[in-house]
């Protein structure tokens, strides 16, 4: 526990055999009360090393999409009474050694959002980040952070803690099963004032650390372009999207005991 919040680490986990343990055992274990792995139906033994860790660990029978898979993650989470989230990669491409200060940015009630940029302290390219991804990371934020008012050093780290508050507020289940859900939950945080900090956090692209393909980083690209021009038309009146209201739908939990119980702690 961390000021008396119960912090949960989770891992949406695709073909992380190889660095599932390296992962884990980084995490520093005297604040981090939870970790959950999500296994997407990965073709390796990503669920069994997982396991043998002691970690809780659910596996999708199918391939759900990365967005798919942190959805369940956050359910999971919150099911079991997490006041503070922290999503890690299982890829060991960001060091869970920064969970402690991640997790103090939301503990403190200074910030209900903190991410780890790859951005801030120049480390991306140095830690062997393609220079393709990181000129397409600059101009998307560029654009991104005009068309949505806001000013992040980027849109695009996989490496973030939320409030409780964060994950049973925002309309998640609106959100796409692919890799813009990550942009669509800025996006939505944004919309719906909550505030967000940053960590610098340094990045290593190994053989072992998961990528996508040019063509999805593509697709990835106008979606995130899609994502913030919906924002900036919902603000004009002239768009009303799902995943931007109030009444779209959000992560469902069990209902009786355990969870109001857990429910009382937010």
């Amino acid at each position: 526990m961390l000021d008396n919040k119960k912090i949960c680490v989770v891992m949406p986990g695709y073909n992380a055999e190889n660095t599932v343990q390296k992962t884990y055992d980084e995490i520093p274990k005297d604040i981090v009360d939870d970790i959950i792995l999500v296994d997407d139906g990965s073709k390796d033994r990503t669920a069994e090393v997982a396991r043998s860790l002691g970690v809780h660990t659910i596996v999708h029978p199918r391939n759900r999409g990365y967005g798919g898979n942190q959805k369940t993650c956050y359910t999971e989470a919150l099911k079991r009474g997490a006041d503070i989230v922290v999503m890690l990669h299982p890829d060991y491409q960001y060091t869970p050694k920064l969970i402690p200060a991640l997790t103090s940015c939301i503990s403190s009630g200074v910030y209900d959002i903190a991410l780890g940029s790859r951005i801030l302290g120049k480390s991306a390219l140095q830690g062997g980040m393609p220079l393709y991804k990181f000129v397409a990371n600059r101009v998307l934020t560029a654009v991104e952070n005009i068309l949505v008012d806001h000013r992040l050093s980027e849109y695009h780290t996989g490496y973030r803690a939320f409030s409780r508050e964060v994950l049973l507020t925002l309309p998640l289940e609106e959100n796409d099963d692919d890799f813009v859900f990550d942009n669509q939950m800025l996006v939505q945080a944004i919309h719906f004032g909550f505030r967000i900090g940053e960590v610098s956090c340094p990045t290593r692209y190994e053989t072992d650390s998961s990528s996508i393909s040019f063509a999805r980083s593509v697709r990835y690209g106008f979606g995130v372009l899609e994502t913030a021009a919906q924002l900036r038309l919902t603000r004009m009146g002239l768009l009303h999207p799902r995943f931007l209201s109030p009444e779209g739908r959000k992560l469902t939990l069990p209902t009786g005991p355990s969870s109001q119980a857990a429910e009382s702690r937010s």
